[in-house]
């Protein structure tokens, strides 16, 4: 099992997954947040945030999985609501329509929440909409071995 570990995140990737974590450069004054992708196949160099470049060569029995981190502003809101990053899915959570690729051969589920008091998403691709059940066990396995570290807390200067 190998291990990634940058920007509070840490994964300890099951035997057939891949992944990386990094941030953006930032542009002058511009904030930049922890972006994590993960795959069972060869992620290119090129993979945008929410998989385009990558999902495109997924195969059926293939998963990718995207954690990206929002800025603190968005804690507290109704998108952000809930708390702790979902470890697990059932088969009907997944909808061709939340697949961005337009093939209707993939699914896909997107859930917004707040861990450590960090708001981040976390977007799913299944290679196969029809063959998802067997693809739920290996994504469980990734899920549960994904740690996010809380945001530091920065003391308060008084005085």
């Amino acid at each position: 099992m190998r291990t990634l570990a940058a920007h509070g995140l840490r994964a300890a990737l099951p035997v057939g997954f891949e992944g990386r974590i990094h941030r953006h450069e930032p542009a002058a004054g511009e904030q930049t947040y922890a972006v994590a992708h993960f795959s069972t196949f060869a992620l290119p160099p090129t993979t945008a945030d929410f998989g385009n470049g990558a999902v495109q060569l997924m195969a059926t029995r293939d998963i990718f999985a995207v954690l990206l981190e929002y800025g603190t502003e968005s804690v507290g809101r109704r998108l952000f609501a809930d708390h702790g990053m979902p470890r697990a899915f059932e088969h009907r959570d997944f909808s061709r329509l939340a697949a961005r690729d337009g093939s209707g051969v993939q699914s896909a589920v997107q859930r917004f929440f707040v861990e450590g008091g960090r708001p981040f998403t976390l977007y799913v691709v299944l290679g196969s909409h029809l063959g998802r059940r067997a693809l739920l066990a290996p994504l469980r396995s990734l899920l549960d071995g994904i740690h996010i570290e809380p945001r530091p807390v920065r003391p308060r200067v008084i005085g």
